[in-house]
């Protein structure tokens, strides 16, 4: 059994930066990707970026360039980097870990992006 916890959200202003990590209890290799998404009030969850297993990446259209997903193996710990932060980005961000037997979500970190 693998279960993800979220950590690093938070209140930040306009343009700022935030690191979002995900620590897994159980081994990420076991999983052929992670990834992060978010679902904003009323809206549905939506991708944000996932990782595979061998390191390839896959960003939203609308975090290219802002977001960087990584992951440690070792800490069997995947973070998104995320900068130039707007409004729009406020959301519960929650990572997923995908295998073929069923998927993992976390209990998501709450994002906060205001002046």
């Amino acid at each position: 059994q693998v279960q993800l916890v979220e950590s690093g959200g938070g209140l930040v202003q306009p343009g700022g930066s935030l690191r979002l990590s995900c620590a897994a209890s159980g081994v990420i290799n076991s999983m052929y990707a992670m990834g992060w998404y978010r679902q904003a009030p009323g809206k549905q969850r939506e991708l944000v970026a996932l990782i595979s297993r061998g390191g390839s990446t896959n960003y939203a259209d609308s975090m290219k360039g802002r977001v960087t997903i990584s992951r440690d193996n070792a800490k069997n710990t995947v973070y998104l980097q995320m900068n130039s932060l707007k409004p729009e980005d406020t959301a519960v961000y929650y990572c997923k870990g995908l295998s073929t037997a069923r998927d993992y979500w976390g209990q998501g970190t709450q994002v906060t992006v205001s002046s």
